[in-house]
């Protein structure tokens, strides 16, 4: 591979430092999740729980949270594929927390919609960001 066709962009350290606390925060939520999702989710307001979705929803939070973790020191072309993931992952979560609470569910889905949403503003801003510095 040439020069010309390695981008030479530049990680803001902020997102580099962003990706770990994402990591801290997903296994902080994730595994109360996995291993007690009834009386996790019950102390957030849930009366009904389903244990294998909820373990699956933790998964996912492993996942992408260790994968921040392993990919924080890496280059650009990494950390736009996973803005691409994070910003899906929280605007699909938001649309999902949202209809929970207006439907009736517990008070703390809006809680939850916020820190996804938070999450979400976040990932936007960078993957703008780095679209719109140019190739090295």
């Amino acid at each position: 591979m040439s020069n010309s066709t390695i981008d030479t962009t530049p990680v803001p350290p902020a997102l580099r430092r962003w990706f770990v606390v994402h990591c801290v925060a997903d296994w902080l939520f994730a595994v109360p999740l996995f291993f007690a999702p009834e009386a996790f989710l019950g102390a957030l307001g849930w009366t009904v729980v389903d244990p294998a979705t909820s373990r699956a929803v933790a998964a996912a939070l492993v996942g992408i949270g260790t994968q921040s973790f392993l990919d924080r020191g890496a280059g650009v072309e990494v950390y736009r594929t996973m803005l691409s993931l994070k910003v899906l992952w929280s605007a699909t979560a938001c649309l999902g927390l949202a209809w929970t609470a207006l439907g009736g569910g517990p008070p703390m889905a809006w809680g939850l919609f916020a820190i996804f949403l938070a999450f979400h503003a976040l990932w936007v801003h960078y993957a703008w960001q780095l679209r719109r510095r140019p190739l090295g």
